[in-house]
């Protein structure tokens, strides 16, 4: 097993109730830094509230999420900026342009009221003001969004719009990034630009791995989609309330598998993305009285030099 400096999330043993109703049963789930991880599973299973309570909206009814950081465990207890959320509808302020929406973020973080109003006086509030311009003004270029700037919400597409809101988050440099369906209201043609987006991002983490760098980006989206799990990210978990001795409780992991990994430029195999995904629908969907242990073969896998992308042997 790896260390836990290469670990940036660790679920042990979460349970969610809300009332008599229990959601989420006896979640373990360790990610390691760098992964892009898909979430699946059929409706009411949980995957948003996994999500959220991993953000820190919800609490766990029982179990603890821990977060790690300069090679120690902290509990997730709340929001905190180490963890970003992209959410299905954007959330983006409508009255701000793209840039705007962006640079938000660090102005919160990094003054407030009083210092901005003192520091337009002093001249130092125009001058941070300007280097988070900066900073913004880099990611979105790297995006494909600086010429839409300058644009309000409401001026973009959705495609445009999904990318600002994984910019208003990527800003500040989160130790994890959640995406809750993120794709999920976009046509074919935009979705294959932001998966290709993900991939990007992917890749970014390849460059640093192989440069012996910590990778910027950790990544969990939950997705409908069970070829877009397998193809944007090197490692797919289910989710089902089908599983072997349930008695009544919610949903726990039924599947935890490798993902191969492809590059932004690859030719898609999509017979293979096809081939895995037919097999998640069968465990994951279709599937009853799972064994949960049977298909959970993800870090044993790991551990066989089986990986690819950045837990891959080296």
């Amino acid at each position: 097993m790896i260390g836990i400096e290469k670990i940036a999330l660790d679920c042990r043993g979460v349970y969610k109730n809300f009332g008599n109703l229990q959601v989420l049963t006896n979640i373990n789930l360790k990610i390691a830094k760098g992964q892009f991880v898909g979430i699946v599973g059929g409706s009411g299973c949980g995957k948003s509230t996994l999500l959220n309570l991993i953000v820190g909206t919800h609490e766990p009814s029982a179990g603890s999420v821990f977060v790690a950081k300069n090679g120690t465990f902290s509990e997730v207890r709340g929001h905190g900026p180490d963890r970003g959320m992209v959410y299905q509808d954007y959330a983006l302020y409508p009255h701000l342009t793209a840039m705007e929406n962006v640079a938000l973020g660090p102005m919160l973080r990094e003054t407030s009221i009083p210092e901005r109003l003192c520091g337009t006086l002093t001249s130092s509030w125009p001058a941070l003001r300007k280097k988070h311009l900066n900073q913004v003004q880099a990611l979105l270029d790297r995006l494909g969004l600086l010429e839409h700037s300058h644009k309000f919400p409401h001026q973009l597409s959705g495609g445009q719009r999904q990318r600002v809101a994984i910019a208003r988050a990527l800003i500040m440099k989160p130790q994890i990034l959640l995406l809750d369906e993120p794709f999920g209201a976009l046509d074919e043609e935009t979705r294959h630009g932001a998966r290709k987006l993900m991939l990007n991002l992917y890749q970014e983490n390849l460059i640093a791995v192989a440069k012996g760098e910590s990778p910027p980006h950790t990544v969990l989206m939950v997705t409908h989609s069970l070829e877009e799990a397998v193809q944007v990210g090197d490692r797919v978990v289910g989710l089902s309330k089908h599983w072997r001795g349930r008695g009544g409780a919610g949903a726990t992991i039924v599947y935890d598998k490798i993902a191969p990994v492809y590059q932004p430029k690859d030719t898609k195999s999509f017979g293979a993305i096809g081939e895995q995904a037919h097999q998640i629908y069968e465990i994951v969907l279709n599937g009853r009285d799972i064994d949960p242990a049977e298909h959970c073969t993800f870090w044993s896998d790991v551990e066989a030099g089986k990986a690819e992308g950045v837990l891959a042997p080296r």
